[in-house]
């Protein structure tokens, strides 16, 4: 017997009475490089502005490294077999959007082959750019820009929250 329809929603694994799991969207990116050492950026067809490489992880038991290596093939039609995950990110929840987590992984520089190579989904990319990388940062978003910036220094991975440093994470 449940006491709310919270518990009731819950289902019988609850670890607690009134218990509501909880969906927490979470996303995995790529930093590509070219031999001259300037970012990938791609235009989506669904959204407005640049990112870079990436997208929502499956709820199917994906996890963050399967799902960005799977959105740079589908974006751009490449294989990554080796990465350094350098930015781990929260989005906040807020205004009725739930709390989300960003996964970066730093992917390195592709040879000229791999970069003749690339084939974007045009139902996905509209375009793709390899740009310097300051001017990279300027056409991403602002939540991207951050994490991308941060990431791209960074010698180890860094904790992020809103794409900004939290006080005693080191």
């Amino acid at each position: 017997m449940t006491d709310t329809p919270e518990a009731a929603a819950a289902g019988p694994e609850a670890p607690f009475p009134g218990y509501v799991p909880q969906e927490i969207p979470v996303s995995a990116g790529a930093i590509l490089l070219d031999g001259a050492g300037r970012l990938l950026v791609l235009k989506p067809t669904y959204k407005s502005g640049w990112t870079i490489p990436g997208g929502i992880m499956e709820a199917s038991g994906e996890t963050p490294w399967e799902a960005c290596r799977r959105e740079v093939f589908e974006e751009v039609g490449l294989v990554v077999d080796e990465a350094r995950l350098v930015c781990v990110d929260t989005r906040p929840g807020r205004d009725g959007r739930k709390l989300g987590l960003r996964f970066l992984f730093h992917c390195g520089a592709l040879s000229e082959e791999r970069v003749a190579d690339i084939a974007i989904d045009p139902r996905e990319v509209a375009e793709y750019r390899f740009v310097p990388v300051e001017e990279g940062l300027e056409l991403l978003r602002k939540p991207v820009r951050r994490r991308v910036r941060r990431a791209l220094v960074a010698r180890r991975c860094v904790y992020l929250e809103n794409g900004r440093p939290v006080t005693g994470i080191s």
